[in-house]
């Protein structure tokens, strides 16, 4: 019975089911993501002002949608997109905490920027050394 599990009939069945679901979120996080912008700035407005903060937000929004749009261009999300995600959502909340805030603690979202900042100049270089090695592989195939 558990032979037929790791059969390539059923894992080939199984793999269109997770291409569709994943497609399908990621149409909810772009339909939702466009809905949240709109809403956002029908607030700012409403208020009729705009803040630093407002504008990281809209950024995070516009990452979102550009995480999104890479990933039905190539199918495949770039690692270094969230991680770039994290850093402005970090960086508005410095930019929102008022100056009665723990200096100890805006050290340590600041850190949390430095260190995410590194790891997704580290992935850069991953993807150009793996770019490096594709066209390495192409240039002996041609050969």
């Amino acid at each position: 019975m558990f032979e037929k599990l790791n059969d390539k009939a059923v894992n080939k069945g199984l793999h269109w089911t997770t291409i569709a679901s994943e497609k399908v979120l990621l149409a909810i996080i772009g339909i939702s993501t466009c809905l949240a912008a709109a809403l956002y700035l029908y607030e700012m407005i409403l208020m009729r002002q705009i803040t630093l903060s407002d504008l990281f937000m809209l950024f995070i929004y516009a990452e979102i949608l550009g995480m999104v749009g890479s990933f039905y261009s190539t199918s495949r999300i770039p690692v270094t997109l969230p991680i770039i995600i994290a850093i402005t959502a970090l960086c508005r909340l410095i930019m929102m905490q008022n100056k009665e805030m723990d200096a100890l603690m805006i050290v340590g979202e600041a850190s949390a920027v430095l260190i995410l900042a590194g790891a997704a100049y580290l992935m850069s270089l991953k993807d150009k050394m793996s770019l490096e090695k594709l066209k390495l592989q192409e240039s002996k195939e041609d050969s």
